[in-house]
C-alpha cells in the first residue's frame, strides 16, 4: 500500500458540516488527480456529484446505522466498461482502496478524535458492478485500521 502524503491531500468542507459534526448525513467525496497524485477529498450532507467525472474513479462514503450500530459504507464503481475493463477497475480499486480509507480517515481527524467510537465502527465497501464476479460487498476493516 501507498501512504498518504499529506501534503496532496485537500479537504473541503461544505455547508451544513463541520470538523466534528453531524455523524449520521456526513459524506465523504474522494477524488483525484493522475497527473499530479493529489486527492481531493470532500466533506458535506451530499456527494460532490460536481466533482466526478465520466471516469467513474471517486470514492463515496457515508455514515449509516445498521441493526450493530454505526457504520463507514464505501461505494465503488466498478461498472459496466466490459470485461476487460471491469477486470482493470476491479484490481486498481482494490489496490488504491487502502490508501483512500486513509485519506479519508487523516482528512477527517478532528471528527474521529471528537467521536472516538468511530474509530472502531466496521467499514463495509460496496464493489457496484453488472458484472456479478465484482458486485459484492466486502468487510475492509475499522478507521484504526488506516491511521
Amino acid at each position: 500500500m501507498e501512504r498518504l502524503d499529506p501534503q496532496k491531500l485537500y479537504v473541503e468542507f461544505r455547508p451544513g458540516v463541520t470538523t466534528t459534526e453531524p455523524i449520521l448525513g456526513r459524506k465523504y467525496t474522494l477524488t483525484h488527480s493522475d497527473i499530479t497524485a493529489e486527492l481531493f477529498l470532500t466533506i458535506g450532507l451530499q456527494f460532490a456529484y460536481d466533482k466526478i467525472t465520466s471516469m467513474r474513479d471517486e470514492v463515496l462514503g457515508e455514515w449509516r446505522n445498521s441493526s450493530s450500530g454505526l457504520l463507514l459504507y464505501i461505494y465503488v464503481y466498478i461498472g459496466d466498461f466490459g470485461t476487460v475493463m471491469n477486470s482493470i477497475r476491479n484490481t486498481i480499486f482494490r489496490r488504491e482502496l487502502p490508501l483512500a480509507l486513509e485519506a479519508i480517515v487523516y482528512g477527517d481527524n478532528e471528527f474521529f478524535v471528537a467521536h472516538p467510537q468511530l474509530n472502531y465502527a466496521p467499514i463495509w465497501i460496496y464493489f457496484d458492478s453488472i458484472d456479478p464476479s465484482y458486485k459484492r460487498f466486502e468487510y475492509l476493516g475499522t478507521p484504526i485500521d488506516y491511521k
